[in-house]
């Protein structure tokens, strides 16, 4: 398939408003791509690159060769050559990837030239996320939207389930299965104010976990190999020992485990997030004192638990881990009983508790009313947008944050408004050098960046607000901490924040 053929769908999905509109594009696009071309065919109209590194950053994009008059690259030429680049290393890499990097953009014409700057820059934002290409596989393969998602989920990989559905359609996609050391995309839980009404959604009697105030870890392990993984599926094996080591001593040959690693102070409370967040997400050396908490079983010795209600995982759980490994459940068959599960854990210095229903089974990757989490303040995950550079004792930081919900019908992000609150020096200072990176443009007063970073905000409550795209805005909006271990398709939606507006959702646009 011509590349042109690719950057002509994605301007096409970007001008559509409509799903179903956006979808056929999208699937007329993938029945077109060759078997070989599949896998970056199904990226590029993701807005992805197959390869996850390249090394090309904003500023080699800046100078760009004039245009070809003439289309001749190919998707498989595209891939092959960004292949090149991304593998360059050593005494000359810098010259060598500018010259591979110019000839790619020489040979591409106008259109192709603005798609590959938003695939190597990050900003494609065509309105094609996941879901959205999800669908437009089923669509082009010819199967069932559910049979796609639930190999997405597994998988945890667009790519290879478009390959698989468009060469061996629905019974292709039933042999991807949980494979041991495949991360998976974990279950959510959805928010509610108290515990009250977290019960209505899971109904009673219902299981109390405290919710700790550490990262979201997947591990697996088959035989002696283990591996750990977060929550937006990246390998930290290598910075969590100590996590490996204790899984590694487990009597049991093989599993996957769902929770979460913190470090705790000399009392055992736990220590701030951030501290915990950022030591885990320090490449280099190992990182010591992550100690594991697991509340979940979905794999042991052969056997699936997916679909098992999370009675029999958890039980499977309670004789596989010891119970130091795992975290703190109590069984609440009222109001009164959860409540003072919620105060003991908040006693105890931990997050808050998540309520669940102990009948459902695991349900990757998604938030349902099966699993309720429930803290002491209004907060939402939300995603920065832009950031503004500070005035007075703050001159020379970014300060204020342009904060952003996820418009799930899109996959575009909605503004909110605006924080500087809740920020100290130190805060400052991470996301001044966080935010350079991820910048794309920056007019010396505001500075947008690619909408990638998530942070937790905390505020007094919604109201209408005609200043934003949104229709509403939060009150006393401060930063609680940032959220490295999220991906920023995780944050919360528009529908989410409106629900919160006690006068009711705004007017239709």
């Amino acid at each position: 398939m011509r590349f042109l053929d690719i950057a002509a769908t994605s301007a096409a999905v970007s001008a559509t408003s409509g799903r179903k509109a956006k979808i056929e594009l999208l699937a007329g696009a993938l029945r077109g791509l060759d078997p070989g071309e599949i896998v970056p065919g199904a990226a590029y109209l993701a807005g992805e690159l197959r390869q996850r590194q390249t090394g090309v950053g904003w500023a080699a994009l800046r100078e760009r060769p004039a245009p070809a008059t003439e289309p001749t690259l190919t998707v498989a030429a595209v891939d092959t050559a960004i292949g090149e680049i991304s593998t360059v290393a050593g005494a000359g890499s810098q010259a060598r990837r500018k010259h591979l990097l110019g000839a790619l953009f020489s040979a591409a014409t106008e259109p192709e030239q603005r798609l590959l700057l938003g695939l190597f820059g990050g900003e494609l934002r065509q309105g094609a996320q996941a879901g959205l290409l999800a669908e437009a596989i089923a669509v082009a393969a010819g199967v069932p939207a559910t049979v796609v998602r639930r190999a997405l989920l597994l998988s945890g990989d667009l790519k290879l389930v478009a390959a698989t559905a468009l060469t061996g359609g629905a019974p292709a996609l039933a042999e991807i299965q949980l494979r041991v050391g495949t991360p998976l995309s974990p279950m959510l839980a959805s928010s509610a104010p108290d515990v009250a009404a977290a019960l209505v959604a899971t109904g009673t009697p219902a299981i109390v976990d405290v919710k700790l105030d550490g990262i979201r870890i997947q591990v697996h392990r088959s035989g002696d190999d283990v591996a750990v993984f977060t929550r937006s599926l990246d390998d930290i094996t290598a910075r969590l020992p100590e996590v490996v080591a204790a899984v590694r001593a487990l009597p049991l040959r093989e599993a996957v485990l769902d929770g979460e690693a913190m470090l705790l102070d000399a009392s055992g409370r736990p220590r701030p997030f951030q501290e915990t967040s950022s030591r885990a997400a320090t490449r280099g050396a190992p990182v010591s004192g992550l100690q594991p908490y697991f509340f979940d079983l979905l794999h042991l010795d052969g056997a699936d638990l997916l679909d098992e209600p999370g009675r029999t995982r958890w039980a499977a759980l309670a004789e596989a881990v010891p119970e130091a490994l795992t975290v703190g459940r109590t069984e609440a068959g009222n109001e009164e009983e959860a409540a003072a599960s919620f105060a003991a854990a908040l006693a105890a210095g931990q997050e808050g508790v998540v309520i669940k229903s102990p009948g459902a089974p695991y349900d990757v990757g998604r938030r349902g009313a099966a699993w309720v989490k429930v803290k002491p303040r209004h907060t939402l995950d939300l995603v920065v947008l832009a950031v503004e550079w500070g005035n007075g004792r703050r001159r020379g930081w970014l300060s204020n944050l342009h904060l952003g919900a996820r418009d799930p019908g899109t996959g575009e992000f909605v503004m909110l408004g605006k924080t500087f609150k809740g920020l100290t020096d130190e805060l400052l200072r991470w996301q001044t050098e966080r935010f350079k990176e991820l910048a794309v443009s920056d007019d010396g007063w505001v500075v947008r960046v690619r909408p990638e970073q998530v942070v937790e905000i905390a505020f007094d409550g919604v109201q209408r607000s005609p200043r934003y795209p949104g229709g509403v805005a939060l009150r006393f909006a401060r930063v609680l901490r940032y959220r490295d271990d999220k991906p920023a398709t995780e944050a919360d939606t528009i529908d989410t924040v409106r629900a919160l507006d006690p006068t009711g959702p705004p007017p239709p646009a």
